[in-house]
């Protein structure tokens, strides 16, 4: 039992990592337009901070 709880928290730290990793990738910038295909489809890409909060406040 005790070989099932090493490997078990062993799979839970490495998972740890991964989602911590993946999360930092996702939040940099020069990737994010690799990652989200739908701000291409949506042809939000080119916008501008103000046009963008314009639509929010509307």
């Amino acid at each position: 039992m005790k070989r099932f709880e090493r490997i078990l928290v062993k799979l839970i730290v490495i998972q740890f990592i991964v989602l911590i990793f993946s999360q930092l990738l996702i939040q940099q910038s020069a990737i994010q337009p690799y990652l989200s295909r739908v701000v291409q489809y949506e042809g939000v890409n080119k916008i501008t901070i103000t046009e963008w909060l314009e639509t929010f406040s509307q």
